[in-house]
């Protein structure tokens, strides 16, 4: 028997009886109990997943843990997250109460994805890949409303690019803010039609998780 960690919490009570619960130094992990011979990709067993981490961020913050980390017992488990233990610690005492929104917008100019056939090296293919990535970037007003708008809503929020074709604004908000910063996502697809953007959450911390100030 093994468990499909979920995510790291400060509260023994905000995961029973959603999920298991393992202590590990002064958190607990939450997790889903399956044969050692389950397939990690089942869809019913993804699907019971994506369901008890709603119902577990509904109770509480949590660090959300990527997916396909399994855990033999406290001992394993304390094992393979002792690295991140005290940084855990601090930020759920620091974000409890909070949640992640996210926007992925498509990029105005998407850039070809660079040929890896066109480098002599992997070395220069992952700088081009990098490069063409960086590149990236949506429309200055979009961006320019985005900022003046979704921004304050948050007590933190960065923009990243995830690959050559897209963007993503990730804000940290106080569950008490998640419905105005809807309000101006709605505003936002009313204003820029035109352009494609996805707004979701709220999702438990991630984007926020490796934060070190």
């Amino acid at each position: 028997m093994k468990h499909v960690v979920i995510g790291a919490h400060l509260e023994e009570g905000d995961i029973e009886p959603l999920a298991g619960a393992i202590p590990v130094a002064d958190l607990w992990l939450s997790g889903m109990p399956i044969d050692d011979a389950q397939p990690l990709g089942d869809r019913e067993l993804l699907l019971r997943i994506a369901q008890t981490r709603a119902a577990l961020l509904d109770r509480a913050t949590f660090i959300a843990i990527r997916y396909g980390f399994t855990a033999h017992g406290q001992s394993d488990a304390a094992a393979k997250c002792a690295a991140h233990i005290e940084r855990w610690g601090r930020l759920l005492r620091e974000y409890r109460g909070m949640v992640e929104m996210t926007l992925k917008v498509a990029a105005a100019s998407p850039r070809a994805r660079p040929d890896r056939h066109d480098f002599e090296s992997g070395a220069a293919y992952i700088r081009a890949l990098h490069a063409a990535t960086r590149a990236a970037e949506v429309v200055p007003e979009f961006r320019s409303a985005v900022d003046a708008t979704l921004a304050p809503l948050a007590v933190r929020h960065r923009w990243s690019t995830r690959d050559t074709a897209s963007l993503e604004f990730a804000a940290l908000v106080r569950r008490e803010s998640v419905a105005a910063l809807n309000d101006a996502g709605s505003a936002l697809k009313r204003d820029f039609a035109s352009v494609p953007f996805l707004l979701s959450g709220p999702w438990p911390l991630e984007v926020f998780a490796d934060d070190h100030e």
